[in-house]
């Protein structure tokens, strides 16, 4: 008896133990989960309820407009064009739905099944609802869509927008154009508000001014379940369109170069404001159409662009040699070292000899001046104005100018800035020493020396407004520095003034000398490219007395002469620049 109440007392005290560790455990396990929602709740409530809206809200994104690109008159030269698109919605549209939808849009479009897998697989994105299946839908595929579309579950028909350019390679190189972002810029840039289906601005004007031109994205809130289904729409963010941007070009004179530019394979045109160093047009060939970006470029398209010819380069901001346009610079190196006078005259041969070497010109003149040498381009006297004042003053005189530097365009990372091949460069790259033939060459734009349509444009205008170094751009603001003054002597403009005009009066660019023109000054070159053709270049100003515009022209080894390739194409610009003038004047009163 004393054994069996021993044991049912030890049960007894076993029971009433155990409610006793139920009740800590349970304590316990409640005191963490409470310590557990108040951390999540009180300590991290903020980020949370974050994470949740995120969860729970989805935004369907809505493309903005970007900004338009004017000309200085208003006129557009790069705009947005209404389009169509046809969307798939991922998380409404499984692998198995997919297979049943694909064959349906197929015969709807007309487009290969394997094409929409494609663009289902590389459009698949991790931060929105919707890929785009099929761009730029034309009309009948719109009307056919919308007839459809209560059957057709996971898609989604909406308006969107595409660059356009409406005067197509007209320009196309200072515009530029916008392509898809890529895997690598989104990863850079998706902080800053780009998404995976934004373009971007990629040469040009769209690529410089892109923080200006691209706007900010909007969309539509949508309400979605654990299984990522629709339950309401929350509201509407209205998408911000990019600002317009107006332009120093001027269509009209764009359209002449690219046109007058069709008379040589490569080359480029240059048309500048000698008062500002607002850019009036910047034409290069051979051209691209920047449309072909917008509607989606094709692989014979694409390597079309990165052949030998190089669309896509603007050569009006590389490097070539310069030739005789450099004799400018000759001209006032001698000047402004002092070691002439704007008087001063030499001796010119048909053959100037000098350390055992002969170096041939076109010509002899006698003895002749500043003017005449420029008016003729002889090379003899330039030799000797070479010699005299030296490899120093002749690059110091370069330098002057603008050459062997930026131009403070705003086309900064695509502008060459061109090459003074000194006795210092020679030393520091071809370990080689300054040699008398190098001075020689040199002072007719023969030696190391490179200079870019743009920087010889900025020259011309020194020269057109009385000795003051321009900064070209081609939109105006406080970023423009005013004109600088170089401190050229008088009598320096005066020989430059004197001799580019008689080249037209009477010498190499007589092509130019048309009544139907105001006066004209320029200088023609042609530059040696040996085993190629040889490059032509012409650069000038009119009103020769008030110059208005400055235009330089160059054709890439063209071949013919400054004054017979060149000159010609200037001529074409200036008939439109100065036609039109007189054209839009009033009429005088009777």
């Amino acid at each position: 008896m004393t054994i069996g109440l021993g044991r049912r007392q030890q049960r007894r005290t076993g029971m009433q133990q155990q409610p006793a560790w139920l009740i800590a455990f349970m304590l316990a396990l409640l005191a963490a989960m409470g310590g557990r929602l108040a951390w999540l709740q009180l300590a991290q409530g903020e980020q949370n309820r974050l994470l949740a809206d995120e969860n729970r809200v989805r935004l369907v994104p809505r493309t903005p407009m970007r900004g338009r690109l004017l000309d200085r008159r208003g006129r557009v030269l790069a705009g947005n064009t209404l389009t169509y698109n046809l969307y798939l919605l991922p998380r409404q549209v499984d692998d198995r739905a997919w297979a049943a939808l694909r064959p349906r849009i197929s015969q709807l479009l007309s487009l290969p099944e394997a094409s929409l897998d494609e663009r289902r697989r590389h459009g698949d994105n991790p931060e929105g609802y919707r890929i785009e299946l099929v761009g730029d839908l034309t009309p009948p595929q719109v009307l056919r869509l919308k007839e459809q579309l209560p059957t057709l579950n996971g898609l989604e028909v909406d308006q969107d927008y595409r660059r356009s350019y409406p005067n197509g390679a007209v320009g196309s190189h200072v515009l530029g154009y916008t392509s898809p972002i890529t895997d690598e810029e989104y990863r850079r840039l998706h902080e800053k508000g780009y998404r995976i289906q934004d373009r971007i601005g990629r040469i040009g004007i769209e690529a410089v001014y892109e923080p200006i031109l691209r706007g900010e994205w909007g969309g539509q809130q949508l309400e979605v379940n654990a299984a990522g289904q629709v339950q309401r729409v929350l509201g509407e963010k209205p998408s911000r369109a990019g600002r317009d941007l107006s332009l120093t070009l001027d269509l009209d004179l764009q359209k002449a170069a690219d046109e007058a530019l069709q008379s040589v394979a490569k080359g480029a045109i240059v048309v500048l404001d000698p008062r500002t160093g607002a850019v009036l047009a910047m034409a290069s060939r051979p051209a691209f159409d920047p449309n072909i970006f917008s509607r989606g470029i094709t692989t014979a398209q694409w390597n079309s662009l990165n052949s030998p010819q190089a669309p896509l380069l603007n050569r009006a901001l590389q490097g070539f040699p310069p030739a005789s346009t450099f004799k400018i610079v000759t001209t006032a190196a001698g000047i402004e070292s002092g070691k002439m006078t704007a008087a001063s005259t030499l001796p010119t041969v048909g053959s100037f000899c000098y350390a055992g070497m002969c170096y041939g010109d076109h010509g002899s003149f006698g003895t002749i001046g500043f003017p005449t040498a420029l008016a003729v381009s002889s090379n003899s006297f330039y030799y000797k104005l070479g010699l005299l004042v030296g490899e120093p003053e002749l690059f110091r005189a370069a330098r002057r100018f603008g050459y062997g530097a930026h131009t403070g365009i705003e086309l900064k990372d695509e502008e060459s800035d061109g090459l003074l091949g000194d006795a210092a460069w020679k030393k520091a790259v071809l370990k080689e020493p300054w040699t008398a033939v190098d001075t020689i060459t040199s002072s007719i734009g023969q030696g190391a020396v490179l200079v870019t349509p743009l920087q010889m444009a900025r020259l011309y205008a020194a020269v057109a407004n009385g000795g003051k170094l321009v900064t070209p751009h081609l939109v105006e603001g406080p970023h423009v520095p005013a004109p600088k003054p170089m401190g050229l002597k008088p009598g320096t403009l005066d020989a430059l003034r004197a001799g580019l005009r008689q080249a037209v009066t009477s010498g190499t660019a007589k092509v130019l000398n048309d009544p139907t023109l105001p006066p004209v000054a320029g200088k023609t070159g042609t530059g040696e490219d040996p085993p190629r053709p040889d490059h032509a270049w012409f650069g000038g100003y009119a009103p020769a007395d008030q110059p208005q515009v400055v235009i330089v022209a160059f054709g890439e080894n063209s071949g013919g002469y400054g004054g017979t390739v060149s000159a010609p194409m200037v001529k074409r610009v200036m008939e439109t620049f100065f036609h039109r003038r007189q054209a839009n004047k009033p009429a005088a009163p009777r």
